[in-house]
């Protein structure tokens, strides 16, 4: 019987680190953060600024457009809140977008530093 090309066979299990390893390993994790420093109050409030500006932003943005079509073309639908409702989505979106992909860059760099 022919193995399954698909199947992917474990080798074996890694072997733990060796205690010089360890101490190298937290050592380097140790100097890269004095280098890189904490982020300060300062970086947690820009980046709540920077993230509401981005659900801000196509809100409003949706809003006028809606306001202007309400005023241009009058009738029975409300223009301002579909595109309000759709710029407030659009906006949700982008944020999380933006903080999931930072996200991913804390945890591979976490995950590099622990390699």
């Amino acid at each position: 019987m022919t193995p399954d090309p698909k199947s992917k066979r474990a080798g074996p299990p890694p072997a733990d680190p060796s205690l010089a390893e360890q101490v190298g390993a937290r050592a380097a994790r140790k100097l890269k953060a004095r280098r890189s420093g904490t982020p300060g109050v300062w970086f947690g409030v820009g980046m709540m600024g920077l993230i509401g500006w981005s659900v801000a932003v196509p809100t409003l943005l949706g809003a006028a457009l809606g306001l202007w079509l309400d005023q241009r073309y009058p009738g029975g639908r409300s223009w301002t809140l579909a595109l309000l409702m759709a710029g407030l989505t659009l906006g949700c979106l982008n944020a999380w977008q933006w903080v999931s992909k930072e996200d991913r860059a804390m945890r591979d760099e976490q995950d590099d530093d622990d390699a």
